[in-house]
């Protein structure tokens, strides 16, 4: 058989380390499109401004990056999924420029068959290198696989990974040979910074962008993500949700985007401590974000900048002004789709 349908829930092992194939180069034209797509204005993807801070040029968004590795786990990891469920323990660790090549390669770290007996959970760490070989991204995703045959049981047994819930602050680290203390707040389009900012503060980001099916499809074909519940009506029309899922990252893309009204100098993302994709979303959906405060930490050796943890949650066709979360049993609210546990880098005010 020449065709290759995907792995399924039985085709996995704790322990098994997958190289995916198909490097990617990204160049100025994926960064163009992303923005198309997104209408990202954070300033550090403008040359001049990057080059002011001792960037060598703009680094490719920090996000762009992470869909193209997660594009390149689909085919070995998803591309028989139900839905990905969620991240965790996610660093960012060297900047991305036009022109890198990435690679990507996973290892299995649990497995648990569903009480449905249909689809099973699947965790696994993925980390994207450049042309050096060096770690540029790692991160942890658990998403939702089909079995191949539900009426069999399951041969696995259940392995489920202990995660940390939160990178620690000390690990955090602030890209090298760079000074933010010429960054430009007339240019980023902010006066605030790290000291503006206090734990507990809620930020309504007020703009709502509607997703358009075409839209979500070039999303995803642009980080080369190959699974079929995104893209074959035919077969969703019959499956799970009845219709094509919008690729969860694109949604986070869509908030990251909207957060830059409230959180314009929050210019770059350090890592990821955790994201739940709480419900599905759609074409015709239109999706509204507000970001919380978490806390805040010093970036050891450094006082041009500092982290600040944020909580960016995500709704469906219902604005934030009430800041809708979760219930007091732990549920979430509705109209809730994405929670998005995440440090960022901001500039330090001077002196």
């Amino acid at each position: 058989m020449q065709t290759d349908r995907g792995r399924f829930f039985e085709d996995f092992s704790v322990g098994e380390s997958i190289v995916h194939p198909t490097p990617r180069t990204l160049h100025q034209g994926d960064a163009t499109l992303y923005m198309a797509l997104y209408g990202s204005r954070f300033a550090l993807q403008a040359d001049s401004f990057a080059r002011a801070l001792g960037y060598p040029q703009a680094p490719l968004d920090d996000l762009l990056v992470f869909h193209t590795v997660f594009g390149k786990s689909v085919p070995d990891i998803s591309r028989n999924a139900v839905a990905n469920l969620g991240y965790a323990e996610g660093r960012f660790l060297k900047p991305v420029f036009p022109g890198t090549t990435l690679r990507a390669h996973s290892e299995v770290l649990g497995l648990r068959e569903n009480s449905n007996g249909k689809t099973g959970i699947v965790w696994i760490r993925t980390t994207g290198t450049d042309d050096h070989g060096d770690e540029v991204l790692s991160y942890v995703r658990w998403v939702m696989v089909n079995k191949r045959d539900p009426d069999k049981p399951c041969v696995h047994e259940p392995v489920v990974p202990q995660l940390q819930s939160v990178v620690p602050a000390d690990a955090l680290k602030a890209p090298a040979a760079t000074d933010f203390s010429r960054f430009d707040t007339r240019d980023s389009g902010s006066e605030l910074c790290w000291e503006d900012y206090q734990p507990g503060d809620k930020i309504d980001h007020v703009d709502g962008m509607t997703i358009e099916e075409a839209e979500h499809m070039i999303a995803t074909r642009l980080y080369q993500n190959t699974a079929r519940v995104h893209f074959d009506q035919y077969a969703q029309g019959q499956g799970y949700h009845g219709r094509r899922l919008a690729y969860g990252g694109h949604t986070i893309s869509i908030g990251r985007a909207m957060s830059f009204n409230g959180l314009a100098n929050a210019f770059c993302l350090l890592a990821l401590n955790s994201g739940q994709h709480v419900a599905g979303v759609f074409a015709g959906d239109t999706v509204y974000c507000w970001s919380q405060i978490i806390e805040k930490a010093p970036i050891i050796g450094r006082n041009d900048c500092a982290a600040i943890r944020l909580r960016l949650i995500a709704t469906k066709n219902v604005p934030c002004r009430t800041y809708p979360y979760q219930r007091a049993d732990g549920t979430y609210a509705p109209e809730v789709v994405l929670d998005f546990d995440y440090w960022a880098l901001m500039p330090r005010r001077a002196g």
